[in-house]
């Protein structure tokens, strides 16, 4: 069992920033590529991030594209989401996810094994 805490969120103006953070805890967390997903009220969950195990490799939905960045610290179990210039579409609850897969950085919400209890990303206009 992997258990995953986010943390992070809030309310922020259009062109802000925040920095979600996302502790695991339980199995070896440096075993496992790691993700960040979102939720808007009404529609479905999407991908936003991935990071391999390493950290080495990233990869990225194309409307976060030089606005997130995708990090980890495998020393402190941690994965973090720094998102620039927030738009109030990127208003949705956002998860991270853990996957013990072969895939390097997998898309794929089924891919995910584990998922944190989410937290609120609020961006006004």
């Amino acid at each position: 069992q992997v258990q995953l805490v986010e943390s992070g969120g809030g309310l922020v103006q259009a062109g802000g920033s925040l920095r979600l953070s996302c502790v695991a805890s339980g199995r070896t967390f440096r075993n496992y590529a790691m993700g960040w997903f979102r939720q808007a009220p009404g529609k479905e969950r999407e991908f936003v991030a991935a990071i391999s195990w390493s950290g080495g490799t990233t990869s990225y939905v194309n409307f976060v594209k030089g606005r997130f960045t995708i990090s980890r610290d495998n020393a402190k179990n941690t994965v973090y989401l720094q998102m620039n210039s927030l738009q109030p579409e990127d208003t949705a609850i956002y998860y991270c996810a853990a996957a013990g897969t072969v895939v390097s950085v997998p898309t794929l919400d089924r891919r995910y094994n584990y998922w944190g209890q989410g937290t609120q990303v609020t961006v006004s206009s």
